[in-house]
């Protein structure tokens, strides 16, 4: 860096705004929150605040600070600073009248404000900086939650129109008690999903190939393919990605997006702060929780009610039937889909009728009564007959879960009865299909289980609980917390020691998991790269296609990029480009350019090993994607050598 540059320590400005930015927002959010935004300041302060471990890790760090450094820097500090305007304006709502276009205004900064702390979160280089990866690991987790509050607010937008709002004080563009239209119903809306901006431009889905067909994994990918809940498949290593959607608001009926009804607080539970999807009533204390929610803080062994601190004399739930109906009565006046689909002894289906299932759900109830008993042979029969109804139809997963047996499948995990844990796990994965399913079971803290499940279970229960990490990594924020639990040394094992389902059980989990960036250098850590060379280089392996595609991932960053040179994997790769199979040769080729990139010794390797024949006849002769990344080496190659002659 510019030897000119300032060091970063507290006396500099950047860090010493932000932290002072930060306190601030700390001590309006200590003050509380009113009116009818109460909800948004609440949400956007406490993701805030929880970046404070960020910023005292920067006030340590010993880096320079450059031009570009102080430019993200200054971004970041720009979003501080619309936060707490937007909190101090949003706030005095209660204190006014506002009008239906001011309310729109606001609903609009805070979309804007959301999207701009996301995007300087998203673009700053962490890398340069001394940050440890549990606080990246925090901050990915915050960048989600921003991420899903935008989408609320009506979707990200662009950036001129964000400069626009937020280039003028929020106190005085909006004036609560006037109207006016600017910035409502101009808005470009941008269609970005929720992959890691890093990633997205490298994976755009669940290649083909490593969700083989007759693997648990591929059952989850059809099933969720057929009810709508996951990821169409693609390739893998492309850099391009598509085009922004512009399309604008060009209708009375989108502009309704930036209107955000604010959920009574009667309605949300005091364990989770969400909308309750199935509200119980705890009999020792008369307060209401969601069902899974309460559920958990008892199965965790706490005697106390979470709210009121009495003691539970006994742990009885009974349905609030009559708050459930004005959850579902207040869903439909404000157009918001209800938080389930099962709701009044009814599930919804697809073409928007109804179906009565009162009997199903108490025959249901009885079952997953006799997963607690203490009877081996009653435990065993309801475990089995759970699996059994878990598998038949989605209406069942909801049901199950309905009914309060996901907590209860978590504790089985762990049961020495082999053929317990075998169904428990099966159960659990067929319940995770069900896209609702999956937060419950992750509130169920059931991670830990599965992992113990497959480190030490039987190969039939080592597969599936492979199959399930799969299943619930789908959700971004799940590869986080997967990732920390130690299921990737003990996938990795699965790879090398298992059969061939659960090898290929194992590789679709790993190359989920490794879609988050987190996880790659976990990855690399626990052993993958010599596990993959292996499956590469094994004649009898039918992994080839798994092994590249999960190298495809891993060969963008720069620890498991030196993993794999050292491996030796090259001369591997180039051994594929002539031998391989269509596919093989298109991602050997994605990962070899990924790999020699900026790396004058890779090249070299590469020029050596006698790789320009098989790129060359790539070029002409192979796939689209096959010859866009030979030619792209030729490329490389060609200027390596100019290079090396000038020199």
């Amino acid at each position: 860096m510019a030897g000119g540059a300032a060091t970063v320590v507290a006396g500099d400005h950047p860090i010493t705004t932000l932290l002072r930015q930060l306190h601030e927002v700390s001590q309006i959010s200590a003050v509380g929150f009113n009116g009818k935004f109460k909800k948004d300041c609440i949400d956007l302060s406490r993701r805030v605040t929880l970046l404070a471990h960020l910023v005292d890790e920067l006030n340590d760090s010993n880096t320079l600070l450059s031009c570009s450094l102080d430019s993200c820097f200054s971004d970041l500090l720009v979003a501080f600073q619309s936060v707490k305007q937007l909190l101090l304006v949003a706030n005095q709502v209660d204190n006014k009248i506002p009008t239906d276009v001011a309310v729109k205004k606001i609903n609009f900064q805070f979309q804007c404000v959301t999207w701009k702390l996301e995007k300087a979160l998203a673009s700053f280089p962490y890398d340069q900086f001394d940050i440890s990866e549990e606080v990246q690991e925090q901050v990915e987790l915050v960048r989600a939650q921003l991420r899903r509050a935008t989408e609320r607010y009506g979707g990200p937008v662009k950036s001129n129109l964000l400069y626009r709002a937020s280039s003028q004080p929020l106190d005085k563009e909006i004036d609560l008690l006037h109207s006016g239209n600017s910035g409502i119903g101009t808005l470009h809306i941008e269609n970005i999903g929720n992959i890691d901006h890093e990633v997205r431009p490298k994976v755009r889905g669940i290649p083909r190939g490593s969700v083989p067909n007759g693997s648990a994994c591929s059952q989850i990918v059809q099933e969720s393919e057929r009810i709508g809940n996951s990821s169409k498949l693609s390739e893998v290593g492309d850099p391009e990605i598509s085009g922004e959607d512009d399309s604008a608001f060009k209708s009375h009926e989108d502009s309704k997006k930036f209107i955000c009804p604010i959920t009574p607080t009667e309605f949300l539970c005091p364990i989770s702060l969400e909308l309750m999807r199935d509200p119980v009533i705890v009999a020792a204390t008369g307060q209401t929780y969601e069902r899974s929610c309460i559920q958990q803080w008892i199965d965790g062994g706490h005697t106390t009610c979470p709210k009121t601190q009495q003691h539970l004399n006994n742990f009885t739930l009974t349905p609030n039937y009559a708050l459930r109906n004005l959850i579902s009565d207040w869903c439909a006046k404000n157009d918001i889909e209800e938080p389930t689909v099962y709701a009044n002894g009814k599930i919804k289906k697809s073409d928007g009728s109804f179906r009565y299932v009162n009997g199903e759900i108490g025959a249901i109830e009885v079952i997953v009564r006799k997963l607690s008993s203490r009877s081996i042979e009653d435990c065993r029969a309801a475990v089995a007959e759970i699996r059994s109804l878990s598998k038949r139809s989605t209406d069942n997963r909801i049901l199950i879960a309905e009914a309060g047996a996901i907590p209860v499948l978590v504790k089985l995990l762990t049961s020495e009865d082999r053929q317990i844990q075998e169904n428990a796990v099966t159960a659990v994965l067929n319940l995770s299909i069900f896209d609702d399913n999956k937060r419950i079971i992750m509130l169920a803290d059931a991670i830990p289980s599965i992992v113990q499940v497959l480190r030490a279970g039987s190969m039939e229960a080592r597969e599936n609980a492979a199959a399930t990490i799969f299943s619930l990594s789908l959700g971004d924020e799940n590869k986080i917390l997967i990732g920390a639990s130690g299921a990737i040394p003990a996938l990795i094992d699965l790879l090398q020691t298992g059969n061939t389902r659960g090898k290929k059980d194992a590789a679709s989990a790993l190359f989920n998991l490794c879609i988050y960036q987190g996880n790659k250098g976990r990855a690399v850590r626990a052993g993958i790269i010599p596990a993959l060379l292996k499956m590469l280089t094994d004649s009898s392996s039918c992994m080839v296609d798994e092994a590249l595609t999960i190298l495809s991932v891993l060969a963008s960053h720069q620890e498991a990029k030196a993993a794999i040179a050292r491996a030796s994997t090259i001369p591997v790769l180039i051994d594929l480009l002539r031998t391989g199979l269509p596919r093989s040769k298109e991602n050997a080729a994605a990962i070899l350019l990924s790999l020699c990139k900026r790396d004058s010794d890779n090249l070299a390797s590469l020029c050596r090993l006698g790789a320009v024949i098989p790129l060359t006849e790539l070029a002409k002769s192979g796939t689209e994607r096959t010859k866009r990344k030979a030619t792209s080496l030729l490329e490389h190659l060609r200027k390596s050598q100019q290079h090396s002659t000038r020199s």
